[in-house]
């Protein structure tokens, strides 16, 4: 059973951009362009090595949008003109999943 997904609350334009590590250093490759959920709430949450870090925001999307693969990089908050406005770190990330087993949301907090 797969669950309905809300598409009217995707308004905010974003492009994810992931950091792998390759031959030259760090190569970066965007992973998703489009529109998500952008809660710009921040809260204080304590890390691994006991340190509080601040989270400026979290982004919601629909479905998977890097299957089986850990997301790390930063996102690219877009301007109504789709120009760049605003970058910040991905600092975690969530896939939520419906009672069938499949992708339902993917989240990712920002810091």
């Amino acid at each position: 059973m797969k669950l309905p997904f809300p598409d009217w609350l995707l308004v905010t334009p974003i492009k994810v951009i992931t950091e792998i590590p390759g031959e030259d250093g760090v190569e970066e490759h965007e992973i998703f362009n489009g529109k998500c959920n952008f809660n710009e709430k921040s809260k204080t949450v304590i890390n691994a090595e006991r340190q509080l870090v601040t989270l400026s925001g979290s982004c919601i999307f629909k479905g998977d949008i890097y299957p089986n693969k850990p997301i790390k990089g930063y996102v690219t908050l877009l301007d109504s003109e789709e120009k760049e406005a605003e970058s910040r770190q991905i600092y975690n990330y969530r896939k939520i999943r419906n009672p069938d087993g499949s992708i339902y949301s993917t989240e990712l907090d920002l810091m």
